[in-house]
């Protein structure tokens, strides 16, 4: 159990505590060689049991938090979210910088890394603190569609967003609804990099891709551009994380923590009963027309992961023009509109 593992550890000059199996091989390896269980090996086994042992009492500390002692049954705040927040991150790699030069910055996986905690970079220069953050914006929307769907991204809001008959149209659909702040944009696909996906993308210069794999062909495309980071992530676990995450967020002296936001209510197609049904309202004179409540639907998406204030102009498959971040809503659709 734990304090065997922890005893391991604070012996560690003697004994050897192996905690993760992906460790096996190199242990068994080193037990061949004379002197192979070097100091600076046995340290990392050490640290990696004690890391480990620490997430164990974690775990158990935030659960008990939650339990009254007199009845020992768990009760839960109203929100659902612990009395007591613990959480153990693993450094997945230090950073260039952070935001700017001048701020330091690492990358973590959290507990059973899942999305970008273990996410794979194929290709491309080093990755930075912004680019993590445009490629999780980037992974977000594209999981809102279940047809080919892609998204340009530029300071965590869509260029533009487009689904397609096949991922290179709806690739291209998504850069030229908006070219020119493309350039140096980051892509996001739901589906797998193929070589028309690739060479399209080659075209323009773009700064980062995340998909969920990538064609070897997509891939010999792609290397003819040694800067282009080219990130593979397992998009169904990212579904899980929607479906069972919270998200933190610091601020001076705490912590906020919220659910994550799921657009649930637009993942079926949308009719005047289904509509009905989610208990929204038509508060205009003319109610939508059929190709109307198909555009909404999309733009229903697309609106959830744009920064406040928020405009979206849209047809049914593509966005026409975005207004993002803005004070004043009213300014917000001057920029849409001077972009439509």
């Amino acid at each position: 159990g734990p304090a065997r593992g922890r005893a391991a550890a604070k012996n560690g000059r003697d004994v050897l505590g192996v905690v993760e199996p992906h460790d096996y091989e190199s242990v068994l390896a080193a037990l061949d060689v004379p002197g192979g269980f070097t100091p600076a090996f046995r340290f990392e086994m050490a640290r990696k049991a004690f890391t480990h042992t620490a997430k164990y009492d974690t775990t158990i500390s935030s659960t008990l938090a939650e339990v009254r002692a007199e009845a020992l049954v768990r009760e839960h705040a109203p929100s659902g979210l612990p009395a007591v927040l613990a959480a153990s991150f693993t450094k997945v790699r230090d950073l260039r910088y952070g935001e700017n030069p001048h701020q330091v910055a690492a990358w973590y996986a959290a507990p059973g890394a899942a999305g970008l905690g273990a996410a794979q970079v194929l290709q491309g220069k080093e990755l930075s603190y912004t680019n993590l953050l445009d490629l999780d914006a980037a992974a977000r929307i594209v999981l809102e569609f279940d047809e080919p769907a892609a998204c340009v991204i530029k300071h965590t809001n869509p260029c533009g967003v487009a689904t397609g008959a096949t991922i290179a149209e709806a690739y291209v659909t998504a850069r030229d609804a908006d070219a020119l702040s493309a350039f140096g944009g980051i892509v996001g696909l739901n589906r797998a990099l193929d070589e028309a996906t690739a060479r399209a993308i080659v075209t323009t210069f773009i700064e980062c891709v995340i998909v969920p794999a990538a064609d070897p062909a997509a891939l010999a495309v792609l290397a003819a551009k040694p800067n282009l980071r080219v990130v593979v992530a397992d998009f169904s676990r990212f579904g899980d994380l929607q479906q069972a995450h919270v998200e933190w967020r610091s601020v001076l002296g705490g912590m906020l923590v919220q659910a994550t936001d799921r657009v649930v209510e637009a993942r079926a197609a949308w009719t005047e009963a289904s509509i009905e049904a989610m208990g929204l309202r038509v508060v205009t004179e003319r109610r939508p027309t059929a190709a109307e409540w198909q555009a909404l639907r999309f733009a229903w998406r697309v609106c959830a992961h744009v920064k406040s204030n928020t405009i979206v102009f849209t047809s049914a498959d593509r966005t026409i023009a975005v207004g993002a971040g803005q004070m004043s809503r009213v300014d917000s659709v001057k920029v849409a509109t001077m972009k439509a």
